[in-house]
């Protein structure tokens, strides 16, 4: 038996789940620079990258970015105040707990597919306070205020933490600018519905895990929301599915680069153009790995549904419209405690052609 003898079955993954000893290395993942981009850009600069946008968005629904805009010091700060959060003892690390009344802080019980996960994790929002429904109830119109829960150690923590939020959430409109513009839209089209943004950080800790072919440091998924915006260390660990033959793809760690890919919310609006993709994170068995995510979400109240622009008669709508915060609150329940029924889902919503 060995080491998995000694792990809780909680972890392990069911046996058409678990990963593969090897795996193909990804060169094919878009990789998009954003430079011209981001300075003045002329028609045909813009063009290009749009263009580059659109066909990632369309066959992966993921891409890589470099010449992003945010500061690499930024980052190296909130990845040294991760490591030291993270290597803080355990009751320390716990008094800034997450549950389901403050989903922000600290856990390490996450589950994804009802099967638990081999991390530990801290959330935050860097622009304060998060308003979301208090519950999925349809009929419930209470809202409460998902708040931040700083640790006291280590002392640069919650500054290190906040001013990356804030390069990282710049990134990320830019971002939705250029996918709007991917899709024929204005580059100002999406932005009205992050008035009130549902947006949070998260830094993920995977530590060295004994049973690799067993487990997971998150177990296959799509992202619920806009986009999300990723930093990955250089072990690596993110597997995307490919959509040409269904193979878990590992995603290559590029120095300073960001994956991006775009969320169920992006394929709702796109009426399906672009479709989020299955992804998973492999653990490893003798290095511990840092990951840190920005998920980009509208405002609680957003009703999400194809774009008017993107509906024809050629091509009618492919989803009925859902509350993004009834969802929102219903997801987050299931990654605090195992439910016995399977998660929601944007399938639940899409219009069943008679």
């Amino acid at each position: 038996m060995g080491a998995a003898a000694e792990v809780d079955p909680a972890y392990f993954q069911d046996p058409e789940h678990r990963p593969k000893p090897a795996i193909a290395v990804v060169h094919g993942l878009p990789v998009i620079d954003l430079a011209k981009a981001l300075s003045s850009p002329t028609p045909a600069d813009l063009g290009k990258t749009v263009s580059e946008i659109r066909d990632a968005c369309r066959d992966w629904g993921f891409f890589q970015v470099v010449n992003h805009g945010v500061d690499a010091a930024v980052r190296e700060r909130v990845e040294a105040a991760a490591r030291r959060f993270f290597a803080l003892p355990l009751e320390e690390k716990r008094k800034v707990l997450r549950d389901e009344v403050n989903p922000l802080g600290y856990y390490d019980v996450e589950h994804t597919k009802n099967v638990r996960d081999w991390k530990e994790l801290f959330d935050y929002s860097s622009t304060g306070p998060i308003e979301i429904p208090a519950s999925g109830d349809p009929l419930d119109d209470a809202v409460q205020e998902m708040i931040n829960q700083w640790p006291e150690n280590p002392p640069e923590f919650k500054e290190a933490c906040e001013e990356y939020g804030r390069q990282t959430k710049k990134l990320a409109f830019i971002l939705l600018e250029l996918i709007s513009l991917s899709l024929g839209l204005g580059a100002d089209r999406l932005k009205g519905f992050f008035e009130k943004e549902t947006s949070f950080m998260r830094l993920n800790h995977y530590p060295p895990c004994p049973v690799p072919h067993l487990a997971l440091g998150v177990g296959r998924h799509k992202d619920p929301g806009a986009l999300a915006v990723l930093a990955q260390d250089d072990v690596g660990g993110l597997e995307v599915k490919r959509k040409a033959d269904g193979e878990w793809i590992a995603v290559q760690p590029i120095p300073n680069a960001y994956v991006i890919n775009v969320g169920d919310i992006i394929q709702v609006w796109s009426n399906a153009e672009y479709e989020s993709a299955e992804h998973r994170a492999i653990v490893n068995p003798e290095k511990d790995r840092i990951s840190i995510p920005l998920f980009f979400n509208p405002a609680h109240y957003t009703m999400v549904e194809p774009l008017e622009e993107l509906i024809s008669d050629e091509r009618p709508s492919k989803y009925k419209a859902y509350n993004w915060g009834k969802f929102f609150s219903t997801r987050k329940r299931s990654n605090l405690t195992k439910l016995d029924v399977e998660n929601i889902q944007i399938d639940h919503f899409k219009v069943v052609e008679g």
